[in-house]
């Protein structure tokens, strides 16, 4: 597979969490030349590398990487954002291997992204206040277009959409429907879905995340604890309100990591689900 893609050829490696996709990456780097850029939403953030699988060191040091643990952990980072800091790295002198989780960045790369203005700070703050305390009043407050769209049981997709609604008086589906051109259209990138089977991919979680806590990330989790503030979207990492939760001594270890597994597969679920709907014209990889 790696032989039939061109040297110059950008690549889209898209998976689930605990798929493979950074080993590929690298390989494909190693092996043919390229810097390895990062569409994870959570391993941008400094604070995050055990908990978000962030590539060690060693591995950075192997072949470049950009757009890794970039973003403090009280800083904004949107698709938006992701975009800005992508479109250079498309022009410079090492064909790009773009390789992560997040679904939506893929979507936006290649098929682009609407410009919707930002959210003020007193809408963001009546959001984020409803979304704790109601979020089908959320839902109900959509536009139908919107809301036969977006994935309703992603909190943070369904929050997103009620605060550009919020913000601009127009549904968030209006405005992806005045989308600009994308920065890298879909047909000149050689793209990758990897398609694990369930129960194998399961298995590879659960391991894991026991090697996590092995190599610290309970001590990364307890570092951020003075800091901790669940409305970020820094906190959204997977396994980090568990072990805060342990920490604050509300659950017993055991019962936190269970959760966190859990709670990863089922991201993983969502993950299958966006990859399935939106990538179908993607070459799929199946595992193992």
């Amino acid at each position: 597979m790696l032989d039939e893609i061109a040297p110059t050829q950008p690549v889209l490696i898209a998976g689930p969490t605990a798929s493979g996709k950074s080993g590929l990456a690298l390989a494909l780097a190693e092996r043919a030349g390229g810097v390895v850029i990062n569409a994870d939403a959570l391993q941008v953030y400094a604070n995050w590398r055990l908990l978000t699988a962030r590539p060690p060191a060693e591995e950075e040091a192997r072949a470049p990487h950009r757009l890794y643990g970039h973003v403090a952990r009280d800083q904004d980072w949107s698709v938006g954002h992701w975009l800005r800091a992508v479109a250079p790295l498309l022009k410079g002198p090492e064909r790009p291997i773009i390789v992560g989780g997040t679904g939506l960045y893929f979507t936006a790369l290649t098929e682009g992204l609407a410009e919707i203005p930002p959210v003020p700070p007193a809408i963001r703050a009546e959001a984020d206040a409803l979304a704790a305390r109601d979020l089908q009043a959320m839902l109900d407050g959509l536009d139908a277009r919107t809301l036969a769209r977006i994935d309703t049981r992603n909190p943070a997709r369904v929050q997103r959409a009620w605060e550009v609604l919020a913000t601009t008086g127009r549904g968030l589906a209006d405005w992806q429907d005045e989308t600009a051109p994308p920065l890298l259209p879909r047909g000149s990138a050689a793209a990758l879905v990897l398609v694990p089977a369930r129960d194998w991919l399961a298995e590879r979680i659960d391991l894991r995340f026991d090697q996590m806590i092995a190599a610290g990330a309970l001590d990364e989790v307890r570092a951020e604890l003075p800091h901790w503030d669940p409305s970020r979207p820094a906190s959204r990492a997977i396994g980090a309100p568990e072990l805060i939760a342990h920490l604050r001594g509300e659950t017993t270890l055991n019962d936190a990591v269970a959760a966190a597994k859990l709670a990863t597969r089922q991201y993983a679920k969502r993950q299958r689900t966006w990859f399935r709907n939106r990538m179908r014209s993607w070459r799929a990889v199946p595992l193992p």
